[in-house]
């Protein structure tokens, strides 16, 4: 297998791999095994106990890569050295639990600080050393236009389905922020190839911060194994569609091979936008979900993300936990304690929430001095007035609540507005007897989740608050209907945060329940919780990539595009483009020929609107049909009469009309049926059907043909489309049962027409009578573009592999575009196409003496095979 190392840094990286084998991190505590054990951690070897297996540099590596390391990073003032230590809040650092303990974790992202030019070498070895970790270094200029400019001004708001509707309401599409998000993300990709050492490496991209990341890595290793999880919300297409780069977006991610999504929403919204702007189609097989991308499949992920059990107990365990638990305890004793734990934005809902306590207070005046809401409020992710209006709101309904609902030594509300220690909002988990989590839109908010561990407690923390072991644990949940942990928590009251109403309704049977049916809502979520966990989470993840990658090098890699329409053509290995030099020595050395062309998209370039044969076509078509050794067809969908028409003044072309129903071997002969009795009595009951549809979807019609009934809903809205394709094929079946026909569902279209009609077989009947004749054809040739020349190309390569040949003869079956097929051999566009035929009619003219290199500077251009 070929390995890449591209610098020195990655030669840095190899010799050191051994040393990192050996190299003691201190690691998170794994997840419970079993009721009240957790494992050991993980990372601590002997290095004389493994020293056979550390020096294999074989070993499963994962390159994770995120906007932001999984490191706090603050600079000693007093020698001004830089000084790291492990983020242990970091989902990035969790999810390792997940991996087998010899697969080597590579981190590649930012530090959230601005390290001066002159140090990043220094600062980029050490983490290399100490943490594995690779930093993207982005000037401060870069960063703000990256960061804070696109990803939190543009992409944040729309993921989040706010539209900047006008200047006072976001702000507008900024190309430059764009062009920063470019520039960060090749930054990302460079750092992601100078550290991989094989295509073997599997590469996992977090979030819409890096979602041009596939792109420019597909760009430089087309083999890449790679993986792109969203953690934010994926918007509806509606919402989605109206970002000026969306289509380029849209293409960056499905360079990936796995797309992981928190719920089937947010997939669903993907998958529509792939479908309504770039014509994709998906299905599930197996149960799994994939989409058909120029010959690979982008497999579709949905699993939502975890929490870390082990970390958030052994904070439970924490002594000043306790501390702080018995002390919130003994501040709000004989209240019911509420919680709310939000970041600072304007998606949180948190004044919806205060409204809503609001509400409940004024409706129901026995709960005035009883019930807290206690509202910890994180630190802002983004800047803005946005963000300082939401507190500044905050702040006002919170103080015009505790001045008409407090009263001595009693406030409704506490907002805590500051940072807190990660214990102290543990001990809040544990002391509250609901948690609340409202926001309007949100990703996925593991608040919830957290809040059910802490409730569930741990034997050591119970010893130490004095609590014995019959203790019932309960926990009640309010969860907005908008967040993505809400389908999973069936048990808590669902609310829609726009709706005060609801919310205050949600409070009251919230602080109404009974012990019993508080501690079944925890059980319920707990089973949950404890067994879909963070490590779980990435496991999953990681074997599903597995799974995606297998057929990486059974297929060859083909790739097309500039810029970021790029993409990777996935082909199979004997596919390669049709050498003029090739086919022009077999057409000399063979004695009978039969051509087999399609029209549309093949001698014709799909897009032209003049669909008529231009005169040098006509030509060249007379040309091939003047050399006695050739039988050439035109086999196309399109009706007799006007490819009778178009082709009238090429005497010796044979047609076959409406995919082999008409067949005519010359211009002297007459057409030929392929079913002796023409019954369209069946048209009589399938053409008001078809009508009946075609009123009620927009951007439908009805094409009629001699021998068939086609419904093309291309042009009408693609999912409606799609749904209205399903129910007419079911319609039609019904109806026609007892008729002479077949009704087929194809590429936007619905089929009626007589059974035993497509391009394969009227190109088999065509070979067999050329063989019954004593004519049989030493060469076959065969073009087109779309799915119904799948057929020819079937049926030639069955065909010619046959008995029915005394001799096996020489078969290329060619496709328009690089694209899966049945064909062997492609060319680029109809132009090609046309070159080629142009060089092949030029040698089959005797008197036109014709030199090798002049045929060879008019066709197509390939090295030959």
């Amino acid at each position: 297998m070929e390995k890449r190392v591209s610098t020195a840094f990655s030669v840095q990286l190899q010799s050191e791999k051994i040393d990192y084998l050996c190299f003691a991190v201190r690691s998170l505590p794994r997840v419970m095994t079993s009721p009240g054990i957790i494992t050991d951690i993980d990372g601590v070897m002997s290095s004389d106990e493994d020293s056979d297996t550390s020096t294999s540099l074989f070993c499963d590596r994962k390159i994770i890569v995120a906007n932001f390391l999984p490191l706090h990073t603050s600079k000693d003032q007093t020698n001004g050295t830089w000084c790291f230590t492990w983020d242990e809040d970091s989902l990035l650092l969790q999810l390792k639990d997940g991996f087998s303990s010899d697969t080597e974790v590579l981190y590649i992202g930012s530090l959230k600080v601005d390290v001066d030019v002159s140090e990043q070498e220094e600062v980029a070895q050490k983490l290399l050393e100490d943490y594995r970790c690779i930093p993207t270094f982005l000037s401060p200029d870069l960063q703000k236009k990256f960061y804070h400019g696109f990803c939190k001004q543009q992409l944040w708001p729309l993921f989040h389905y706010m539209l900047p509707i006008c200047l006072d309401k976001g702000d507008l599409f900024d190309r430059s922020l764009f062009q920063a998000y470019v520039s960060a993300n090749k930054i990302f990709a460079d750092k992601v190839v100078e550290v991989i050492n094989s295509e073997e490496d599997y590469v996992w991209v977090h979030d819409y911060h890096l979602m041009l990341l596939p792109t420019f890595l597909r760009r430089r290793l087309n083999q890449v194994r790679l993986g792109f999880f969203l953690h934010s919300p994926f918007p509806s297409s509606e919402i989605y569609r109206t970002l000026p780069v969306r289509d380029e977006i849209l293409r960056a991610l499905l360079n990936a091979d796995l797309i992981g999504f928190q719920t089937f929403d947010y997939a669903r919204h993907f998958l529509s936008c792939c479908s309504r702007m770039l014509g994709l189609n998906y299905e599930s097989k197996r149960g799994y979900i994939g989409l058909e991308y120029f010959g690979r499949t982008v497999n579709i992920k949905i699993l939502s993300v975890g929490v870390h059990i082990g970390r958030i107990q052994s904070v439970l365990n924490f002594p000043e936990t306790v501390t702080k638990v018995q002390e919130i305890e003994q501040k709000f004793k004989g209240k019911k304690l509420l919680l709310g734990v939000d970041d600072m934005d304007i998606f949180k809902g948190i004044s919806l929430k205060l409204l809503g306590l609001e509400l409940l207070l004024e409706r129901y005046p026995k709960l005035r001095g009883e019930v807290v809401l206690v509202q910890i409020v994180n630190p802002a992710r983004s800047m803005g007035k946005d963000v300082n209006e939401a507190r500044e709101e905050a702040i006002s309904i919170a103080k015009r609540i505790n001045l008409s609902y407090g009263a001595l030594g009693y406030d409704p509300v506490l907002l805590i507005d500051n940072p807190i220690p990660f214990y102290e909002k543990i001990a809040f988990y544990v002391a509250a007897e609901c948690c609340i989590v409202n926001a309007v839109r949100d990703g996925m908010n593991l608040v919830p989740y957290e809040y059910i561990v802490c409730r569930q407690g741990t034997e050591e923390m119970d010893k130490r608050r004095g609590v014995g072991l019959e203790l019932t644990r309960t926990s009640t949940l309010i969860v907005s209907e908008f967040v993505g942990c809400s389908p999973s928590l069936s048990g808590a009251f669902r609310v829609n945060p726009w709706s005060i109403d609801d919310v205050a309704d949600a409070l009251y049977q919230a602080t109404d329940l009974s012990v019993s049916e508080k501690q079944l809502r925890h059980e319920k979520h707990y089973r949950y919780v404890s067994s879909h966990h963070v490590a779980y989470w990435a496991r999953s993840f990681d074997q599903d990539l597995e799974r995606a990658c297998k057929d990486h090098y059974n297929r060859r890699c083909c790739a097309i595009g500039f810029g970021l329409g790029f993409r990777v053509v996935a082909l199979s290995p004997s596919f390669r483009k049709l050498s003029f030099n090739h086919i022009i020595s077999s057409y000399k050395k063979t004695h009978r020929r039969a051509i087999f062309l399609d029209y549309d998209g093949t001698l014709i370039p799909e897009a032209s609107i003049n669909k008529t044969p231009s005169a040098d076509i006509v030509s060249i078509l007379n040309n091939l049909c003047s050399d006695p050794k050739n039988t050439v067809f035109i086999v196309s969908g399109r009706g007799r009469t006007s490819l009778g028409e178009w082709f009238a003044p090429c005497d010796a072309l044979g047609i076959a009309a409406e995919h082999g129903y008409f067949i005519r071997w010359t211009k002297a002969t007459d057409w030929e049926s392929s079913s002796s009795v023409v019954d369209s009595d069946w048209k009589k009951i399938a053409e008001p059907v078809m009508r009946l549809y075609t009123e009620t979807t927009d951007g439908s019609y009805i094409e009629p043909k001699e021998s068939a009934l086609v419904w093309h809903h291309q042009y009408a809205d693609p999912d409606f489309g799609s749904c209205q394709a399903k129910e007419l094929l079911d319609h039609l079946e019904s109806v026609l049962a007892n008729e002479p026909v077949v009704v087929r569902r194809g590429q936007h279209i619905v089929e009626v027409k007589p059974p035993g009609i497509s391009k394969g077989l009227v190109v088999e009947k065509l070979i067999r009578t050329l063989v019954n004749s004593g004519k049989p054809p030493d060469l076959v040739m065969c073009i087109g573009d779309d799915r119904s020349d799948e057929d020819m190309f079937e049926s030639i390569n069955s065909t010619s592999s046959s008995n029915l040949f005394p001799a096996v003869p020489e078969v290329f079956a060619c496709t328009v575009g690089q694209k899966p097929s049945k064909a062997k051999y492609y060319l680029e566009d109809s132009g090609e196409v046309i070159r080629l035929l142009q060089g092949i009619a030029a040698v089959s003219r005797p008197k036109n003496k014709i030199t090798h290199n002049q045929v060879s500077f008019e066709g197509p251009h390939e090295v030959d095979d």
